[in-house]
């Protein structure tokens, strides 16, 4: 007599797998029209039909479900930037300004969940669990890895901030990249964010400024800066 083993998840797996992805949804949902302070575990329930006790046993918690949602979004950024990457654009440089526009549009695709990312969602979160730092530093990597391409291997690392960014990428597993390049994309990353943040919060349209030209300045100075 044989028998068969199951090789993928039974129905109550996909059931249950079904049902946190519809409350993930529904989640994202209120994140859009209210931000991180609107996001109700019992508000989720009604909306999908359940009670809030048997919401709990999806998500333990709010904190819980951010979390998913976090995660979800830094692989979504992610993975954004990976095809821009390995689309075909010509040398490295315009590789790089082609993930430098696809961070862009993601962010502005959907400003609630870059926001979420960028932002201490509510008091006692806790933004910098392992979880989140290792989600990050995926979306992270892609950049270094197309930075790295043009790389100058004897520019500096500035001053002031040698052993911290060593000691980053000793914790990170940053590996095959020049300390200079990871510095100098911290620094890009720090500037894409502040202009990506002023954009999605309306801040270039109320001065009547188109930001796409900074973007492009930003990625010919990064690139003259290697």
């Amino acid at each position: 007599m044989t028998t068969e083993s199951r090789t993928g998840p039974g129905p109550r797996d996909r059931f249950r797998a079904q049902v946190r992805e519809e409350v993930k949804a529904a989640a994202l949902r209120q994140l859009a029209d209210g931000g991180p302070e609107a996001l109700s575990l019992n508000a989720v329930a009604k909306q999908l039909g359940m009670t809030g006790p048997a919401l709990y046993r999806y998500f333990a918690n709010r904190d819980s479900l951010l979390t998913e949602l976090v995660v979800d979004a830094y692989s979504a950024l992610a993975a954004a930037l990976a095809h821009a990457a390995d689309a075909p654009a010509g040398d490295d440089t315009e590789r790089l300004a082609s993930v430098v526009r696809a961070y862009r549009a993601w962010a502005r695709t959907e400003p609630h969940r870059y926001r979420l990312l960028f932002r201490a969602p509510f008091k006692g979160y806790d933004a910098h669990s392992d979880r989140l730092v290792e989600a990050a530093q995926r979306a992270m990597n892609v950049v270094l890895n197309v930075a790295n391409a043009p790389a100058a291997p004897d520019t500096a690392v500035p001053e002031g901030a040698r052993v911290q960014v060593r000691e980053w990428m000793e914790r990170r597993g940053v590996e095959d990249v020049p300390p200079a390049v990871a510095s100098r994309t911290m620094m890009l990353w720090a500037h894409l964010h502040g202009l990506v943040s002023l954009e999605i919060e309306d801040n270039f349209a109320s001065m009547g400024i188109d930001p796409g030209p900074l973007y492009e300045a930003e990625v010919g100075e990064f690139t003259r800066g290697l």
